[in-house]
């Protein structure tokens, strides 16, 4: 009989929650008293959740202060499947990276820290057309995942790339997580495409900046997306990066309303204005991730007790 007093608490207060006028601090209390029982359901008991991180430049740092918020309410996810910026944070914290210790390489990190991109190399790239390199994003992350296999990582995880000879989409989720990473997040144009498996990718945001339908393949009861989408309208095009970030945005950006209407939940911090360029807003950005997964738990904590109750009501 103990093993069932859950279920039956679940979904009893379900369809009080449904059906009943409650006032916000019993609605509170009951939720906070069913979250309690559900937090504690190993894997196997509860809903398969995935947790879709966008692409976005430095506004993606924001997925970190979202991941953080969710750690603090016990907020479970099952795989991260995510997109250039998404695909950084997704692979560093998938391998075991915790919140803290992102949020301190993102206030520490610099673009001479992955990329060899400078104003010498820039007046190179325009005399010689030779692209720029992404090698240091791959070393850098080589320095903390090392040498890990996606199969070695701690939460599963898949990154998103874009073939630049096809246009095809390329899941990525076997082989060398660093260089897959690195993939992802390889902006055309100025760098050049990263050889993996015999194919020459680059940033998944050319075709899937926010890969929801990727993370549906997964088959997934719940998804949480975080996008970090810009204001496009008040962008600046004062330099080659954000113009072409700029140009990816806008191709894409029907595919990604299409993707954003497939989530669960929407997290959408509010970093419209940053630049993609923008690292040293890096802690700005965090705490509006953190503010936006706050604003959102008791959202998610709902449609996770449903989701139970659903499951048990088959």
């Amino acid at each position: 009989m103990k093993k069932n007093i859950p279920v039956i608490l679940i979904i009893t207060a379900v369809l009080f929650l449904n059906n009943m006028a409650f006032c916000f601090d019993q609605e509170a209390f009951l939720q906070n008293y069913l979250w309690d029982k559900v937090s504690s359901l190993p894997a196997s008991k509860r809903p398969k959740i995935i947790l879709v991180l966008g692409g976005g430049g430095a506004r993606g740092l924001a997925h970190i202060g979202v991941i953080k918020a969710l750690e603090e309410e016990n907020i479970p996810f099952d795989m991260i499947v995510g997109t250039s910026i998404g695909a950084l944070v997704g692979s560093l914290y998938c391998s075991g990276v915790s919140t803290n210790e992102l949020q301190n390489l993102a206030n520490n990190i610099r673009w001479k820290d992955i990329s060899n991109l400078n104003t010498i190399s820039m007046l190179t790239l325009i005399l010689s057309e030779k692209l720029l390199s992404t090698k240091k994003l791959e070393n850098y992350l080589r320095k903390t995942l090392g040498d890990k296999q996606f199969f070695q990582l701690d939460i599963p995880f898949a990154c998103i790339a874009t073939d630049i000879s096809t246009g095809e989409r390329i899941i990525l989720k076997e082989g060398d997580v660093a260089l897959a990473t690195r993939a992802s997040s390889t902006i055309p144009g100025i760098f050049a495409p990263v050889e993996y498996g015999q194919r020459y990718l680059v940033d998944g945001g050319l075709v899937e900046n926010i890969p929801v339908s990727v993370a549906k393949l997964f088959e997934p009861d719940i998804i949480i997306t975080v996008s970090v989408a810009a204001d496009i309208t008040k962008n600046s095009f004062s330099n080659v990066m954000s113009t072409l970030y700029q140009a990816i945005y806008i191709q894409g950006q029907q595919k990604d309303e299409l993707n954003l209407s497939m989530s669960d939940i929407v997290i959408r911090p509010d970093v419209k204005e940053v630049s993609v360029l923008d690292l040293n807003k890096a802690e700005n950005c965090i705490q509006s991730g953190f503010v936006a997964g706050k604003n959102n738990v008791n959202k998610i904590k709902e449609i996770i007790i449903k989701k139970i109750y659903e499951k048990h009501n088959d």
